[in-house]
């Protein structure tokens, strides 16, 4: 589960020559470019008036921004948006901004950089492509013609309601002044130019995943329109199971990536779709193998939305429509895991007490099942934890803009720290029994079980924000029948 990957370069187009002779922004099979041609090319062109609508999250961003502020009074703090990454020779990667840049900006354009100095906040951001010079036409990256037109710095100053300026003067607005923390990491050339001083950026890394923890309403509203997305996919994907079981597990995939364009943003993080023993592995994003009737299938799934926020799903269906008795009484062991962790999350309760919870339950079924080679309560003793060789990972994690939301967090804040209202996580247990394990019986091999919901921290328990989504196996049952007809 991983975003997609954003770096490097944050410095103005080139206008100086490739170390080859070619012209900046072009590639080695791109045609001469006659004088003549340019020329003409920077001719005749309309500019247009936008009226660009105030953003619906610059309030929001601001407030954040003044709060950012506070924590550093009298220093300069840098976050960076990144740029594109290479995927193959001269092809990237599509754009995904970092996340904190995003979050106390609202910008996602490539290779701005958020500076926030107590109560003056300033976005550097790269401008349009103009057409007194070649990029518009010319470079791949940037060009209008190429890569689509970027807004105008006006544009974006009024609809983030933010100081913007180009980027090209961040060098000298980061020359000298008070001192300076920057979010390393996301872009290379501001990494560089600022001294680095690893306890003190660290520290703003921390600062600024512990500020994402609680959401606001806004920020609640975008993660259930996320999952809301999700379910659709979802459903797509069994509407088409004639197809599925035809291409396999590619072809879920590929369904589950389109619902995710038209409504969303993009898929949250590599979609997992494990048929079979490909269950059992836990990032399975190869998704190659084919799907088998009489099998179980794994189905790890997140629409990102527009404005960022991921859900992060997960269900096991049955491939022929109905669970077999083995595969139901699994199934049920799995849920009931799940039910006893979402039953524990609440305010003040521990971060990890979902996590407790569900593994009590799985730790007393695998001793019911004769797997354990201790008894459940000792099994479930931190000395042990010899049950964990069949659910592998924890039951949660903080969701947000990033799938593993909050990364940097201090774990007094996070894993070792309660729940608040605002707080939203996963409940994701799961047992997986490998197709080579001996200490298990044939028949279990290869099989693979995960129920994965989006739980919001209310005031006076929880909400699962992804609940349209079936989770019982009777339920599960007759919701693939109607889907399939």
């Amino acid at each position: 589960m991983s975003e997609q990957p954003s770096s490097e370069s944050t410095t103005p187009p080139r206008t100086d020559p490739e170390p080859d002779g070619r012209d900046p922004g072009t590639q080695s099979h791109d045609p001469a470019v006659p004088e003549a041609y340019a020329a003409f090319m920077r001719t005749g062109w309309a500019d247009p008036a936008r009226d660009v609508p105030r953003h619906d999250v610059a309030p929001l961003a601001a407030a954040r921004r003044a709060r950012l502020a506070e924590a550093f009074p009298g220093e300069r703090l840098v976050l960076p948006a990144g740029t594109f990454k290479v995927r193959s020779n001269d092809t990237d990667y599509r754009f995904r901004p970092d996340t904190a840049h995003t979050y106390f900006s609202g910008n996602q354009t490539t290779d701005a950089v958020l500076v926030v100095e107590d109560d003056r906040h300033v976005l550097y951001a790269r401008p349009r492509s103009g057409r007194d010079s070649d990029e518009f036409f010319r470079d791949r990256q940037y060009g209008a013609l190429w890569a689509g037109e970027r807004p105008s710095l006006e544009e974006v100053a009024a609809s983030l309601d933010l100081e913007v300026r180009h980027v090209a003067d961040l060098p000298e607005a980061l020359a000298a002044g008070p001192k300076t923390r920057v979010h390393r990491g996301v872009s290379a050339d501001v990494d560089r130019l600022v001294e680095g001083d690893d306890t003190a950026d660290a520290d703003l890394a921390r600062v600024v995943s512990e500020m994402r923890l609680v959401k606001d309403d806004w920020e609640v509203a975008q993660l259930q329109e996320a999952c809301d997305v999700t379910t659709l996919g979802f459903e797509d994907s069994v509407r088409e199971w004639d197809r599925v079981l035809e291409h396999g597990e590619r072809w879920i995939e590929g369904t589950f990536f389109r619902r995710a364009r038209a409504m969303g943003n993009d898929i949250g993080y590599d979609s997992i779709v494990g048929a079979g023993s490909h269950a059992t592995t836990l990032h399975w994003i190869d998704n190659t193998g084919p799907v088998v009737p009489g099998e179980l299938l794994l189905l790890d799934m997140g629409v990102e939305g527009r404005n960022l926020y991921t859900a992060d799903v997960t269900r096991t269906l049955p491939v022929s429509g109905t669970f077999t008795d083995l595969q139901r009484d699994l199934y049920e062991l799995v849920l009931a895991a799940q039910q006893r962790g979402i039953e524990a999350v609440r305010p003040g309760a521990a971060f990890l007490a979902a996590h407790e919870a569900a593994m009590e339950v799985l730790a007393h079924g695998l001793a019911d099942l004769g797997l354990l080679p201790v008894s459940a309560e000792e099994a479930l003793d931190p000395s042990s934890k010899v049950y964990a060789r069949w659910t592998l990972h924890g039951t949660s994690h903080m969701l947000g803009m990033d799938v593993h939301d909050c990364g940097r967090a201090a774990p007094e804040a996070y894993t070792k720290a309660e729940l608040a209202e605002g707080m939203v996580l996963t409940v994701e247990p799961g047992l997986y029994f490998q197709a080579d394990d001996l200490l298990v019986p044939e028949e279990l091999r290869g099989i693979g079980i995960r129920i994965e919901d989006d739980v919001l921290v209310t005031a006076d328990g929880s909400r699962n924000l992804s609940a349209a989504l079936p989770r019982a196996s009777h339920d599960v049952e007759e919701w693939m029948g109607r889907l399939r007809g």
